[in-house]
C-alpha cells in the first residue's frame, strides 16, 4: 500500500503536569489509498499522529487510522515504509505547530 498525505493538520500539546519528557505534538493527516488497497474506504481516511520530540530527535509513537463520517478505529498497521514516510512527514511540519 502507498498512501497519499493530502491535507494536514498539527498541534503542540501541552503538558500541564510536566510529566512527560520531550515535545508532543499531534497530527491529524487525511490520506488517500489506492481503490484496490484493502484499507479503501470511499468515506475517506485519516490518521491521528502522536509524535514526539526529545532532545532534537522526532519520533512517532502512536497512530490510529479513522474512516471519515463515523470516525471508526480501523484496525490496521501501516507497513514500515509508510511508518518513515509519516515520521518524515511530522519532521517536516514541526514548525507550524510551534507558530500556531
Amino acid at each position: 500500500m502507498m498512501l497519499n498525505i493530502t491535507e494536514y493538520s498539527v498541534e503542540k500539546l501541552n503538558d500541564p503536569f510536566g510529566i512527560l519528557s520531550g515535545e508532543r505534538f499531534e497530527y491529524f493527516l487525511d490520506i488517500e489509498v489506492p481503490e484496490e488497497d484493502e484499507l479503501f474506504s470511499a468515506n475517506g481516511l485519516y490518521i491521528r499522529v502522536l509524535f514526539v520530540v526529545e532532545e532534537q530527535v522526532g519520533k512517532l509513537i502512536k497512530y490510529d487510522i479513522y474512516e471519515k463520517g463515523n470516525d471508526e478505529v480501523l484496525d490496521f498497521d501501516l507497513e514500515e515504509e509508510e511508518e518513515a514516510m509519516i515520521s518524515d512527514f511530522c519532521l517536516k511540519h514541526l514548525d507550524e505547530a510551534m507558530i500556531n
